[in-house]
């Protein structure tokens, strides 16, 4: 009896003694890099996912031919993303363009223990009745229809992301920062190719009962400020979003516990992915439910 109680502490000692030595082994091997490795090396492991790193800034965005492109869009997406620890504002704009329904959503939240924002740019294959917007399916905007977005993420009054490109889902994500969706204000800015388009899509913002006053059109670019949700949740839905909200504060602190022996966001990200790939894996999962979503909305139809 005592000889077994003997060896579980060795075991134990000899546990904590190896795993102390890998710990102190993969910071010195982080120290050791420099500043281009690191992001190169960060960009060839979250490319697979549909991402990149800016070293700059410290903070993810998804690129041209990210593999989520292929989903598409459906309002199921945004109904089921509490499920998977997303918990945001969205504000989809739909309207009616040559011969086809558009769809230019924003988004602001939490994505797990990331936040962010983004901007999705869709289409229907027809024109589509209101009435069928929930249970239709989106095409992504092709390479000829893309638009050059750009959006600014304040927290609390603070500027927290800035990011701008010609794409068809701009996005950008802090890693390891929390906020509530509510708290979060979004100035997006968007430039149309013509004067049809552009109107087009002011009238569907008006349509969700954005004042009009203030929309701000320049040229062929319109920006506004996307702050406060309208929209009304069920019971188990702001059940979920509740749960959802509490873990993904629950894992941010720990997230940032674990990768405590660092500062900067690629340091701690490379030490999460030496230390617990698996965790590593889970943090980039942004978007990645759209698949499942997508299975399950093509058997409904």
């Amino acid at each position: 009896m005592y000889f077994l109680l003997f060896a579980l502490l060795l075991i134990a000692v000899l546990g904590c003694i190896l795993f102390q030595c890998r710990r102190k082994k993969i910071i010195c091997r982080i120290k050791k890099m420099d500043c281009c490795a690191k992001c190169t090396l960060l960009d060839e492991l979250v490319y697979p996912f549909g991402y990149r790193f800016h070293c700059d800034h410290g903070f993810f965005s998804s690129t041209v031919d990210a593999p989520q492109r292929h989903a598409g869009y459906a309002w199921l997406y945004d109904y089921m993303a509490p499920r998977f620890q997303m918990v945001f504002d969205a504000l989809p704009v739909y309207f009616d363009y040559r011969g086809r329904t558009w769809l230019i959503e924003f988004w602001k939240g939490q994505y797990g223990i990331n936040t962010g924002a983004e901007i999705g740019i869709y289409h229907a294959d027809g024109i589509i009745p209101e009435s069928d917007y929930k249970t239709a399916w989106f095409s992504c905007a092709e390479d000829n229809e893309m638009l050059d977005c750009s959006f600014l993420l304040c927290n609390a009054g603070n500027e927290c992301i800035r990011n701008s490109e010609r794409h068809w889902w701009l996005t950008a994500f802090l890693v390891g920062c929390f906020s509530k969706p509510s708290c979060l204000t979004m100035e997006p800015c968007i430039s149309f190719p013509n004067r049809e388009m552009l109107c087009a899509f002011v009238d569907g913002l008006k349509r969700t009962g954005y004042p009009e006053d203030c929309i701000s059109v320049r040229g062929l670019t319109v920006c506004f400020v996307f702050h406060r949700n309208s929209e009304k949740y069920n019971l188990i839905t702001r059940f979920w979003r509740c749960f959802s909200q509490w873990k993904n504060k629950l894992f941010c602190r720990l997230y940032l516990w674990v990768t405590r022996p660092f500062l900067c966001t690629e340091d701690r990200i490379l030490y999460l992915y030496y230390f617990i790939p698996a965790a590593f894996r889970k943090l980039l999962r942004l978007r990645r439910f759209h698949k499942r979503c997508h299975k399950r909305h093509g058997r409904r139809h």
